[in-house]
């Protein structure tokens, strides 16, 4: 038969690279098994080195049949969100280059591998999903082991220990300096609301690409930024307490707290973001450089109105004063959208994008560009299907080599 058929395993969290060092893609019959015997000599108990030995048993099988066929074993990483997808998607189109398939067979071992499907089925036909189940005792001491080995993976250990951990330590330091279990609840709150619009991720991977080394200018910048932090902090507490002589209405206090922590903060963000221009003008990431001083514009004129409105409710100034300086604080907002809009324009004008690739958040492909329409502040990418399709210029995130787009 002449269909070229991809068999493909799936390590989303990278157990291969963690236990063995052997780090994907792996390409070939023989490359896998020795790999797999690899992993499953440095831990028995791993599902992905026998995920990686039925991968090789089904290509032997199409082998056999008579198909053009080909077999890999993918990773990912070990905090698994984004970064494993960005990795996944790399990986695949390494392999795709490496072996031009028609059509592909995913063999996996749970679950939670299946996220790589979106990102597959936009480079190449996904025929058939394998998935392998471990045979395990039905008795209550296998299922205990099994639920320690999993608990050993830094992935679930975090969930498990690290969160109740963290609250735990929380309600110890407020009631240690009488604050209460207000502060606890907000702090768990802030968290959940970060978490579940999809910006916590977002914020770690920001923390990660910091690149802390004491060889870069950037980094008395980021020092500086998380002194002024500090600084913030204990001026806050200082408000509030100073607060609590005066009055013991919770909003009056609150707006205490809030007005001290804000006179400092906004410091502290001015100098995260010169270091992160420094960063990302040596890797040349001008785009990502605009799209970094966008965001903390807008969390500076954010904070600016919230120090107005706790300013305010302190009785510092009066409800005429509220409003103009507020004005004024949406006026420069819409002066930072304008100006941003501004750079963005012409740094695509400059950036000779056509015909680059582009992507989603996660890596998936989405097309070409064929055309820049800045009257329309847009771009316009041609699909695998032959459609166009049309992104807003404020979507794209980041300009490289490819296109990146963030998801609505």
């Amino acid at each position: 038969m002449t269909e070229r058929v991809l068999v493909l395993a799936v390590d989303i969290d990278n157990d291969l690279y963690r236990k063995t060092k052997v780090t994907g893609p792996v390409i070939g019959r023989k490359e896998n098994i020795d790999a797999a015997t690899k992993l499953i000599l440095a831990d028995p108990k791993d599902s992905d080195g026998n995920t990686m030995f039925e991968a090789v048993k089904r290509y032997d099988e199409l082998k056999k049949d008579g198909y053009v066929a080909g077999v890999a074993t993918i990773t990912g990483a070990e905090t698994e969100g984004y970064a494993a997808d960005a990795e996944l998607a790399r990986q695949i189109e390494l392999v795709l280059d490496e072996f031009k398939a028609d059509s592909c067979l995913l063999v996996t071992d749970g679950e939670s591998d299946n996220r790589v499907l979106p990102i597959l089925k936009t480079r190449v036909k996904v025929n058939s999903v394998d998935f392998v189940h471990i045979n395990q005792a039905p008795q209550f001491e296998k299922a205990y082991f099994t639920l320690l080995e999993k608990l050993k993976e830094p992935h679930y250990a975090r969930i498990v220990f690290g969160i109740p951990a963290a609250l735990l330590l929380l309600f110890s330091i407020s009631l240690y300096f009488k604050l209460g279990i207000y502060l606890p609840i907000a702090l768990v709150g802030i968290y959940l609301i970060l978490y579940g619009f999809g910006m916590w991720e977002a914020l770690v991977r920001s923390f990660k690409g910091l690149g802390f080394s004491i060889d870069r200018v950037s980094f008395i910048f980021y020092i500086a930024s998380i002194i002024f932090f500090i600084i913030a902090l204990v001026i806050s507490y200082g408000s509030y307490s100073a607060g609590t002589a005066k009055t013991s209405n919770l909003l009056m206090l609150f707006s205490y707290g809030a007005e001290g922590f804000l006179m400092m903060f906004p410091i502290s963000l001015m100098l995260y973001f010169i270091g992160r221009v420094i960063d990302l003008g040596k890797k040349r990431m001008r785009y990502r450089t605009i799209n970094q001083g966008t965001y903390i514009g807008y969390g500076i004129i954010s904070l600016a109105l919230l120090y107005i409105l706790s300013a305010w409710f302190a009785a510092q100034i009066y409800f005429w004063e509220f409003l103009l300086l507020s004005a004024v604080s949406i006026m420069f907002g819409y002066g930072i959208s304008e100006f941003s809009s501004f750079l963005k324009r012409r740094a695509i004008k400059n950036a000779r994008m056509k015909n680059k690739k582009v992507i989603n958040e996660i890596g998936a492909y989405i097309g070409r560009i064929e055309d820049i329409d800045l009257s329309r502040n847009s771009i316009l990418v041609k699909t695998h299907y032959g459609s166009t399709l049309r992104f807003d210029i404020d979507r794209v995130t980041n300009i490289t080599d490819r296109v990146m787009i963030r998801q609505l």
